[in-house]
C-alpha cells in the first residue's frame, strides 16, 4: 500500500476587505445595496423574458440562462462576507470552503461559456440571417446550455478535487491509490469475458448514439418525450463510461490500480449520471402522465421551457447531491488498506474500507438517496396509478393498447432499472455475498443501459418507423 502525508484543517479565517473599522458600516450598506441590485436585477431580466412570448428567442434565453448563474455568482461570496462585515474574521468550515471553491469556480466558468453561445448567436443573426432560424433551433439551444453545465462542473470539479488532496496543518496517512480487485472471475476466462464486456460496451455506445440520431434527424420525433429519451440515451453512454472502460483496461492490462483522484471522480460521475437516470426517468412518467391524463392541454403543459426547466433541475440536483457525498468522501482519511472488492470505485464499498467516523456519510446516503433515488420512483408509481385510473374510467382494448404503446418502453425500462437499485441497495446481504453486489452493478451499470436502445427501437412504433424511412431512403439513393 502506498501512503503518503494528508493534513486537515477544520475551519479557515477569512481576513475580509482591508477597510478601516469605522468605515465598515457605510461598506457594509453599499456591498448590500449592491448585491440586492443584483439579485432584483437579474430575476426582472429572467421574468420579463418569461412573460412576453416576444422575447422567446436564443438571445434572450441564453440571456435568462446568464442572468441565472450571475445571482448565483454573486451569492457563492457575497452573503458570507456581509453576515460577519466588513472589518472581522470570518471563520469558515473546510467544508464549506471547499464547496464555495467549486461553486465559484463553476458559474466563472459557466459565465465565460454563456456568453460564449450568446457571441455564436450573435455571428449567426449577422453573418447568416436566412439560416439563423434553422442553425439556431430550441434544440441546439439547449444542447449548448447543457454542454456549458457540463463543462464548467468537470473544470470546477477537477479543481475542487486537487485542492482537496492538498496538506494544510497535521499530519494523516491516507491512501495515493486504490486497487480494483474487479469482477469474481476465474483467471483461465479473463479473455472470453473482456470480449463479452467489450461487445455489450459498444452495443451501449453505438446502440443509444442511434436513438440520439433517429430523434435528430426525423422532426416527427421533436416532441418532449423523444427530448427526454435522447438524454436519457446520452446519460446511459456517461453512465456506462464512467465505469467499463476502466474495467476493461484493467482486464486487458491486468493492471488494477486507480489513484486517488480517478477513483474520486470516478464516484463523482458515477452518482451524477445514476441520479441524472432517475430524475430523466421521472420526467418521462410525468409527460406520460400529461399526454394520458391531460390530453387536449399537453402541448401547453409540457412546452420547451418546462423540459428544458426539467433537464436543467435534474442536472443541478444531480450535481450537487454527487458532489455533497464526493466533499464527505474526501474527508475520510484513514484506510484499513487500499483494495476495493470491486470493479469501480463503489461510494459503500469505500466507507466500509475507511476507518474514519462515517456516520455523517451514510446519514447523507440515507437522505440524499431518498431525496433523488426513493422520492422520483414514488413520483413515478404515482404518475402511472393516475394513468391507471383514467384508462378504467373509460374501458376499451383501444384505450389499453394505445396506453401500453405510449407507456410501454418507459415501463420496462423504470422496472429494470429500479429493479437492479432494490436488488443491489435495499435487499440486505451478508458480509459474505460481496461476488452478489458486484453481479448486480455489473447488471444495473452495463447491461441495463445496453438494453435500453433495444426496448424503445422494438417496443416503440415511432422509432421503428423512423429507422425503417431512414433505411428505405438510404437503400433508395444507392
Amino acid at each position: 500500500m502506498r501512503l503518503k502525508n494528508h493534513s486537515s484543517v477544520f475551519e479557515f479565517l477569512l481576513l475580509g476587505l482591508p477597510i478601516r473599522p469605522e468605515q465598515g458600516g457605510i461598506f457594509f450598506s453599499l456591498f448590500l445595496a449592491m448585491y440586492v441590485t443584483t439579485v432584483l436585477g437579474n430575476l426582472l431580466i429572467i421574468l420579463l423574458i418569461r412573460l412576453d412570448s416576444r422575447l422567446h428567442t436564443p438571445m434572450y434565453f441564453f440571456l435568462s440562462h446568464l442572468a441565472f448563474t450571475d445571482i448565483s455568482f454573486s451569492s457563492v461570496t457575497v452573503p458570507k462576507m456581509l453576515t460577519k462585515g466588513q472589518n472581522q474574521h470570518i471563520p469558515i468550515t473546510y467544508e464549506g470552503c471547499v464547496s464555495q471553491t467549486y461553486f465559484f469556480i463553476f458559474f466563472a466558468d459557466l459565465d465565460s461559456f454563456l456568453i460564449t453561445s450568446m457571441a455564436y448567436d450573435r455571428y449567426m443573426a449577422i453573418c447568416h440571417p436566412l439560416h439563423y432560424t434553422t442553425i439556431m433551433s430550441h434544440r441546439r439551444c439547449a444542447m449548448l446550455v447543457a454542454l456549458s453545465w457540463v463543462i464548467a462542473c468537470a473544470c470546477a470539479l477537477l479543481h475542487t478535487i486537487l485542492l482537496d488532496h492538498l496538506s494544510f496543518c497535521d499530519n494523516e496517512s491516507t491512501v495515493s491509490e486504490f486497487i480494483l480487485l474487479g469482477l469474481p472471475i476465474r483467471g483461465e476466462y479473463k479473455g472470453l469475458y473482456s470480449a463479452l464486456f467489450m461487445v455489450m460496451y459498444l452495443t451501449t455506445v453505438l446502440g443509444n448514439l442511434l436513438i440520439i440520431l433517429l430523434i435528430r434527424l426525423d422532426s416527427h420525433l421533436h416532441t418532449p418525450m423523444y427530448f427526454f429519451l435522447s438524454h436519457l440515451a446520452l446519460t446511459d453512454i456517461s453512465f456506462s463510461s464512467v465505469t467499463a472502460p476502466k474495467m476493461l483496461i484493467n482486464m486487458l492490462t491486468h493492471s488494477q490500480s486507480i489513484s486517488y483522484a480517478g477513483c474520486v471522480s470516478q464516484v463523482y460521475f458515477y452518482i451524477i449520471f445514476c441520479n441524472l437516470d432517475s430524475l430523466l426517468l421521472t420526467s418521462m412518467a410525468y409527460d406520460r402522465y400529461v399526454a394520458i391524463c391531460h390530453p387536449l392541454h399537453y402541448t401547453n403543459i409540457m412546452s420547451q421551457t418546462l423540459c428544458v426547466l426539467l433537464l436543467a433541475v435534474s442536472w443541478a440536483l444531480s450535481t450537487a447531491n454527487s458532489l455533497v457525498h464526493t466533499l464527505l468522501l474526501t474527508r475520510l482519511s484513514h484506510f484499513r488498506n487500499n483494495a476495493i472488492p470491486h470493479y469501480f470505485c463503489d461510494l459503500s464499498t469505500l466507507l466500509k474500507l475507511s476507518s474514519s467516523d462515517t456516520t455523517i456519510n451514510e446519514l447523507v446516503i440515507l437522505v440524499l438517496g431518498n431525496a433523488v433515488i426513493t422520492l422520483p420512483f414514488i413520483c413515478i408509481l404515482v404518475s402511472y396509478g393516475y394513468i391507471g385510473v383514467t384508462i378504467l374510467k373509460t374501458p376499451s382494448i383501444k384505450g389499453i393498447r394505445k396506453a401500453l404503446s405510449t407507456c410501454g418502453s418507459h415501463l420496462c425500462v423504470v422496472s429494470l432499472y429500479y429493479g437492479a437499485i432494490i436488488g443491489l441497495y435495499f435487499v440486505p446481504s451478508s458480509n459474505n455475498t460481496n461476488d452478489e453486489d458486484v453481479i448486480v452493478a455489473v447488471m444495473y451499470n452495463v447491461v441495463i443501459p445496453m438494453l435500453n436502445p433495444f426496448i424503445y427501437s422494438l417496443r416503440n412504433r415511432d422509432m421503428k418507423g423512423t429507422l425503417r424511412n431512414i433505411l428505405n431512403r438510404r437503400l433508395c439513393s444507392q
